[in-house]
C-alpha cells in the first residue's frame, strides 16, 4: 500500500508539471494558433535568471521564486513583441518555424554565454523534505508542486470568467476579428496571453529547480516536447483538455514506470508514445477537442 500510494504522489507531481507547461503552451495557441516551442527556453531563462542571482548574492528563496517567475513573464513577452509579432499574420507554419529557431538560438546564447554543462543550483534544496502522513512517507516538493498547480489552474479560470481582460481573451480564442471590431486591442490581449504563459513556465522553473538541483542549456526543451503531447492528448485550444492531458500523461509515465520490469525501464517513453497513439486512434481530436470536418481523404 505504501508503494501504491508513493507512486500516485509521483504521478500527481509528473502530471502538475506537464499541466503548467500544456497550459502556458495552450494560453498562446488559444488565441494566436501559434505552438510556442521556444517556451521550454523561457523556463531555461527564468532558470539562468535566479541562477545569476544567486552568484551574485542572492539568498532568499521567496525573493527568487518571485524572480523566477517575473523573469519569464517579461521574457516570454518580449519575445511576443521581438520574434513573434512580425510574423503574427504569416502562415501557422511560419510561426512554428520561428519558435522552434528561437528556442536553439536560446540554447546557443546560454551555452555560449554561460556553459552547456550543468551547473549546480541549491537555493531551494530546502523545498524537497519528506513528510510522514500517518505511516506514509511523502515528499514535500511533490505535494506543494500539485497544490500549486492546482490554485494556479483555479486562478486561471477565476481570471478568464471575472476579469475584463480574460474575458476578452475567450472572445479572442473563438473569434478575433469581432473582438478587434468591439475596441479592444489585439496587442494587449496576446501581450496578456504570452505573461500568463510565462507566469505558468516561471512557477514550472521553480520546481524543476528544485527537483534537479542544476541549470542546463536545454532544460526545458524536452518538458515541452511532453507538454506538447499533453496538449494534443487533451485537445489543443482546450485549457481544461491541457491540464487533463498533462495529469493523464504524468499517470501513464508513473504506471508505466511502476508496471515494467527494472531491465525494460528504457522502453518507458516508447510505450508511453504507443499509449498516446492509441488514446487519438480512438479520439483523434483529443479528449475535450471538437470534432472538425477536414473534408474526404479517401482514394
Amino acid at each position: 500500500m505504501e508503494y501504491f500510494v508513493q507512486q500516485f504522489v509521483n504521478a500527481l507531481a509528473f502530471g502538475s508539471e506537464y499541466a503548467l507547461v500544456a497550459l502556458g503552451l495552450a494560453v498562446v495557441f488559444s488565441i494566436m494558433g501559434l505552438v510556442n516551442f521556444a517556451h521550454g527556453e523561457v523556463i531555461a531563462a527564468a532558470a539562468y535568471t535566479v541562477f545569476l542571482a544567486a552568484a551574485l548574492g542572492l539568498s532568499s528563496p521567496f525573493v527568487a521564486v518571485v524572480l523566477a517567475v517575473g523573469a519569464a513573464m517579461f521574457i516570454s513577452v518580449a519575445l511576443e513583441r521581438v520574434a513573434f509579432r512580425p510574423v503574427r499574420n504569416a502562415p501557422t507554419t511560419t510561426g512554428m518555424l520561428t519558435a522552434f529557431g528561437v528556442s536553439i538560438m536560446l540554447q546557443n546564447i546560454f551555452q555560449l554565454a554561460i556553459s552547456a554543462r550543468p551547473q549546480a543550483f541549491s537555493l531551494f534544496n530546502g523545498m524537497n523534505a519528506t513528510w510522514s502522513v500517518g505511516p506514509y512517507a511523502v515528499s514535500s516538493l511533490q505535494v506543494m508542486e500539485f497544490i500549486v498547480a492546482a490554485l494556479a489552474m483555479f486562478a486561471l479560470v477565476a481570471f478568464l470568467n471575472r476579469s475584463t481582460l480574460g474575458i476578452a481573451m475567450r472572445a479572442a480564442s473563438r473569434d478575433f476579428s469581432t473582438v478587434r471590431l468591439m475596441g479592444i486591442r489585439a496587442n494587449r490581449v496576446i501581450a496578456a496571453a504570452f505573461a500568463i504563459s510565462g507566469m505558468l513556465a516561471g512557477i514550472a522553473c521553480v520546481f524543476i529547480l528544485a527537483r534537479r538541483g542544476s541549470v542546463t542549456p536545454d532544460m526545458g526543451f524536452g518538458l515541452v516536447l511532453k507538454a506538447f503531447v499533453a496538449c494534443v492528448i487533451g485537445g489543443f485550444g482546450s485549457l481544461a483538455g491541457a491540464a487533463a492531458g498533462g495529469m493523464l500523461l504524468g499517470f501513464i509515465e508513473v504506471g508505466l514506470l511502476a508496471a515494467l520490469p527494472q531491465e525494460m525501464g528504457g522502453m518507458k517513453d516508447a510505450l508511453t508514445y504507443v499509449i498516446v497513439t492509441l488514446i487519438l486512434l480512438y479520439r483523434p481530436e483529443g479528449l475535450f477537442g471538437s470534432r472538425r470536418e477536414l473534408g474526404d481523404k479517401e482514394f
